[in-house]
């Protein structure tokens, strides 16, 4: 008996633990003030994809400020499949509004700060928080969906950084706030409206806004068919919104046949071969890869939450069409899949277990969003601002990194140089001399750190030039430089995480 009394009192001291790592975890959650951490992450110089900048920032800085700027083929071959007017309004506006506010001449540095301000405001204040708030059906769990909402990392990194996706994730969310009002109403005019130009803005914006209005849609056909009230504001709104975007498309492009951006855009997707360009992957990859990539623990709430009602709801069937319809393409990134995590928070339910979950749901955003939101990359923006200040530079090497954003360097009176070399150090070595070589030149090289094979390089007095380092910064991390089959495992780990950071080197070569 006093066994049995004694395993009862531990049983009893287990769950009183256990119930009250719950409180503290519930307490926790609740009382940090989440929407610090989408500021904190907004201001950090994280670089996650170079769409970020060259879809956007690049194109409208150099349009905007003539900064130095490079278009990609997106923008340049014959058949554009970028439209300006999406970016016209989403960059443009802010880069004229930090213009105009502006004591001094604007520098790049105040420009990326104000563009990742402006993405942050986009989301917290006019429309993401909002429309999310709208979409959770039941009152009584709102609060608990945008706390989820806040204290995911896609939310601190992709929602604050400069994607065309992060914008899409609005429009969609605003989209369907209007169909539910649409549907809710006899009468709603100015919902129909509003609808009809965020259907097109986010068309003209990316291609795949679409897929996630295609069940949705379906539902409103009905009231479409038969409310004059809804069929007519929507359809004048989004005629009068295409006409004008491809007229602005038209006139940027300079040409001499209508320029129709989304049209150009679908052609050249449904091509394979097109793709294979960017990279092929298996059909179920956003299911199964990129899906738990975005939402982590909260994929077992989604499973969990299903119910008729659940299913049925304007979010999920969104998140499952923009799912669905993007599967058929071969090329498949998680960022594509980014509408779907607040689509899914909106719906999901927390489990009774819900102290172990939350636990798992705060290490899971924690490591992301600091590898995602600071690590990333992160050494490139503040390099480009760094070299922007060296005026006599004529040429910059970037090695083993990501494209650098050139619209970073700013205004520039003398023209520069900037090559992307291939990794190997075979590429590398001929690239500085070429460059240096040539007497009256001020050559760079970016490289991170955790570049072992530049190592000889620095002190060779075997070779006619020299390097000397002139800024560094650790917060970078490449993951494009693992080497598991050479190093092993740890030797990997060790000598990318030991070593990360971004350096600077210029130069040095003896001219006769």
């Amino acid at each position: 008996m006093a066994l049995m009394a004694t395993a009862n009192g531990v049983g009893q001291l287990n769950d009183c633990r256990a119930n009250l790592f719950n409180v503290v975890i519930v307490v926790v959650v609740r009382s940090v003030d989440l929407n610090s951490f989408r500021f904190y992450f907004a201001l950090s110089t994280s670089y996650i994809h170079p769409d970020e900048h060259f879809q956007g920032p690049e194109v409208v800085a150099g349009e905007l400020f003539n900064w130095h700027s490079q278009r990609t083929w997106e923008f340049t071959s014959n058949t554009p499949i970028r439209s300006f007017f999406p970016l016209w309004l989403t960059y443009g506006l802010p880069l004229k509004a930090a213009q105009w506010l502006s004591p001094e001449p604007l520098t790049p540095s105040a420009a990326f700060t104000f563009l990742r301000l402006s993405f942050l405001a986009f989301s917290l204040l006019f429309a993401e928080d909002w429309a999310f708030y709208k979409l959770i059906p039941d009152s009584r769990r709102k609060g608990w969906g945008l706390a989820l909402l806040a204290s995911s990392y896609v939310t601190w990194t992709f929602q604050t950084h400069t994607f065309s996706n992060s914008i899409e994730t609005i429009l969609v969310l605003t989209a369907l706030v209007l169909m539910q009002h649409i549907r809710r109403r006899k009468s709603a005019p100015i919902s129909s409206a509003l609808l009809g130009f965020v259907c097109v803005f986010g068309t003209f914006n990316r291609i795949t806004f679409p897929a996630f209005i295609v069940l949705p849609g379906l539902g409103m056909l009905h009231k479409l068919l038969t409310s004059p009230s809804t069929f007519i504001p929507l359809t004048l709104a989004a005629a009068i919104t295409a006409a004008y975007a491809i007229q602005l498309d038209t006139e940027f492009y300079q040409g001499t046949q209508p320029v129709i951006t989304p049209l150009n855009n679908l052609i050249y997707n449904t091509q394979t071969s097109n793709l294979a360009q960017h990279g092929l992957h298996p059909r179920i990859t956003h299911l199964l890869v990129n899906l738990p990539q975005l939402l982590g623990p909260a994929l077992i709430l989604f499973v969990m939450s299903a119910s008729g009602r659940y299913l049925t709801s304007l979010p999920i069937l969104s998140a499952v069409s923009g799912v669905a319809v993007l599967s058929i393409l071969p090329h498949q990134e998680a960022r594509f899949l980014i509408p779907c995590v607040p689509l899914i928070l909106s719906q999901v339910s927390l489990p009774r277990w819900k102290g172990t979950w939350l636990a798992s749901w705060v290490l899971f955003n924690l490591a992301l969003g600091m590898l995602m939101g600071v690590y990333h990359q992160g050494g490139i923006v503040p390099a480009q601002v760094f070299l922007g200040t060296r005026t006599n530079a004529t040429d910059i090497l970037y090695w083993k990194t990501y494209m650098p954003p050139t619209w970073l360097l700013g205004p520039r009176t003398k023209a520069v140089d900037i090559v992307d070399v291939p990794s190997s150090l075979n590429e590398l070595v001929p690239a500085i001399e070429r460059k240096a070589a040539r007497c009256g030149r001020e050559v760079y090289l970016v490289a991170p750190l955790s570049a072992t094979q530049l190592d000889p390089l620095v002190d060779d007095p075997g070779r006619g030039w020299s390097l000397d380092r002139v800024w560094v910064t650790r917060r970078h991390l490449n993951l494009d430089d693992l080497d598991i089959g050479e190093e092993g495992a740890m030797g990997t780990v060790e000598r990318v995480l030991g070593r990360r950071g971004l350096g600077i080197w210029k130069v040095n070569w003896s001219c006769c």
